[in-house]
Order: structure tokens, then sequence, then C-alpha cells
């Protein structure tokens, strides 16, 4: 049977809007989803594909995380097959060999404007380097996220839509869980 993933953003980072991973678990068993994987405290949950368009269901995952825990949680959806070709398009193949140095930042859509990306002068923060394919913006930190002015530049604001990144490692285990 095929998957989706959804991507929570912002949830048990630093201690702030708890949510966690049994009780991930259990909403989405109580919304009817089954073959739920939590995978990390940080939100990452595949599940078996309910035949329902990403887009809607990330709306309902929304809508019931909110009703439940009190506060927003966004959250974006790709299919298995959405996610293998995220990780087929990757721009930076060398940078698999050490698979923290990258990373895959989710957009909830397409940035309709990329002016300010296109105004980034991308060889000042060299060697971090970025790249926008589709609703993916992938980013090489060589020095790593935690110290890259780059990421610091590629803000939520700035982009124009919702994002959350993840590092290599996540995001081809998630391809893994999917597959089984």
């Amino acid at each position: 049977m095929a998957s989706q993933i959804a991507l929570l953003r912002g949830i048990n980072v630093g201690g702030n809007k708890k949510f966690p991973m049994a009780r991930q678990r259990a909403l989405m068993a109580e919304l009817g989803f089954e073959d739920v994987t939590v995978h990390l405290q940080t939100g990452n949950i595949v599940f078996a594909d309910p035949g329902t368009p990403p887009d809607r269901t990330a709306r309902t995952l929304e809508d019931a995380f909110a009703a439940d825990l009190g506060f927003s949680v966004p959250v974006m959806v790709r299919t298995r097959d959405e996610l293998a070709a995220v990780v087929d398009a990757n721009p930076y193949p060398a940078a698999v060999a050490e698979p923290k140095t990258l990373h895959v930042v989710f957009l909830s859509d397409v940035p309709s404007d990329t002016s300010a990306l296109d105004a980034l002068d991308a060889p000042a923060y060299a060697p971090d380097e970025f790249r926008l394919v589709g609703r993916e913006l992938y980013l090489h930190l060589p020095g790593g996220l935690g110290r890259s002015k780059l990421a610091a530049k590629l803000t939520n604001p700035r982009l124009g839509v919702t994002a959350t990144a993840r590092n290599w490692n996540t995001v081809t285990k998630l391809l893994a869980l999917a597959d089984t």
C-alpha cells in the first residue's frame, strides 16, 4: 500500500509546542489513519495513503492538531512517490557522503515570488549553497546548519510560504519507512 508522509513544523523544539510521539500516533489513529509510524520527536509521520490529495490531508491534520493541542501546527504532506522524487532530484549528490551537511526545506507551495532568493548574493555565503527545485529548497551547508549565515537568510517570511527543514538522514529514513 502507498504511503503519505506528514512533516510537522515547529513542535517539540526547545521545549515548546509539545506534541509527544505517543499522542501523534494516537491522534492519527483517532482520525482513521492506518499503519502509522512516527519517526523522531520533531514531527515526521508516515502512514497509509488515505487516497486524498496531500494538500487536503495536510489541512485535515492541521485542523485536528489545532483542536486537540490548542495551538497551530503547520503540516506539509508528501506522497511516497513525491518524497522519492525529492531524493532523486538532489542537486548535491556529492553531499550525500556527509548527510549532516545536506538539508531539504519542504515548502507548502512553490513560491510565487522568488525575487528574495534571486537577490541573495550566493557567492558571498560560499561554501554554503542552495537550490530551489519545485516545492523543495535544497541546502548544502558544509559548516553545519547552526553556523550557516545563508540558512538564516532563507526564512519563511522571505519565501512567502510555510517551510520545514529536514536533514538528509531524516529524508532518506522517511522514504525507507514509506517503502516498508
